[in-house]
């Protein structure tokens, strides 16, 4: 349950240099300890946090980076956010049976433990990003994870871009969408291509905000990862996370070629004035809405 009108939360933005988990897991540890001391009370980690980002290839060995939910990782940030009394959003490659993985957000509440898991529903395929290969799509639903800070609307990096899982999630009854990210640039497209990509990454967020009247908190990953691939240019994740109030206003912006915390003070009573005088809610036509389950109108 809500305790506080003010929330205190962060992020940690983090460049990834090898595949050992247990030095990304104590490096991620030691950033998410700092924000604690700052007094953030919830912290989310960016996406496949725990080793290099390895869909940029096909690779069947790859999956020796996936692990059951619960497991190592999970009896990490458990013991984490317990010593540090906080809510704690993570990202696993998890194992669920040997041939089925999924991209998996991890929710821990203080001394509570494990409360609630995402996975991720929309899976990408594209140059660089062979997601496909490695993930099945999620199969638990839009569903807010209840924390002791109010409940959570945790989707994963290519749902970002879908209205509808925002919307779901709002509908559910989450006070903030989270989303862990891995997203960056083709070195090879130019400067003005990469600017347009960012903005839209960006804007499509804040429209979620926007639309439903919520907070949204995103980390990205930063750094340049080289492709195992040769002759592939590799990916230079953009970094730049950000969080946003209600209303699609940017709180904190991180860097784009360097790791950072963001922190900022949430205040839940103006989410509920905002939803107050733009009642989207209301007036949606849900009589008018029956198409929207289609794959496209023909």
């Amino acid at each position: 349950m809500q305790v506080n009108n003010k929330l205190k939360l962060g992020l940690v933005q983090q460049a990834v240099a090898n595949n050992d988990k247990n030095v990304n897991w104590q490096r991620s540890a030691e950033q998410v300890t700092v924000l604690a001391e700052q007094g953030c009370e919830l912290v989310l980690l960016q996406e496949l946090h725990s080793s290099l980002y390895f869909c940029q290839q096909e690779d069947t060995q790859a999956f020796d980076l996936a692990e059951p939910i619960p497991g190592p990782a999970t009896e990490f940030f458990a013991e984490l956010a317990a010593r540090l009394n906080i809510v704690l959003v993570t990202s696993l490659f998890e194992k669920r049976a040997t041939g089925l993985y999924h991209n998996t957000a991890v929710v821990f509440d203080r001394e509570l433990g494990l409360v609630g898991k995402y996975r991720k529903m929309h899976i990408p395929d594209d140059p660089g990003f062979y997601e496909k290969f490695y993930f099945t799509p999620g199969d638990l639903g839009f569903e807010p994870i209840q924390t002791s800070v109010g409940k959570l609307g945790v989707l994963v990096c290519w749902d970002q871009w879908y209205p509808e899982a925002a919307r779901l999630m709002a509908m559910a009854g989450a006070d903030m969408l989270f989303y862990p990210t891995a997203i960056g640039w083709d070195k090879n497209d130019s400067k003005q291509e990469q600017e347009r990509q960012h903005n839209a990454w960006q804007t499509i967020q804040r429209g979620h905000a926007v639309a439903n009247s919520i907070p949204v908190v995103v980390a990205n990953r930063t750094g340049f990862e080289a492709s195992p691939i040769q002759g592939d240019p590799g990916i230079q994740f953009w970094g730049q996370s950000f969080i946003t109030g209600p209303q699609g206003e940017i709180l904190a912006q991180a860097a784009s070629d360097k790791e950072q915390n963001l922190m900022v003070e949430i205040d839940l009573n103006r989410t509920e004035q905002v939803k107050r005088i733009w009642p989207y809610f209301r007036d949606r036509r849900i009589d008018a809405y029956g198409d929207i389950d289609k794959r496209w109108r023909d």
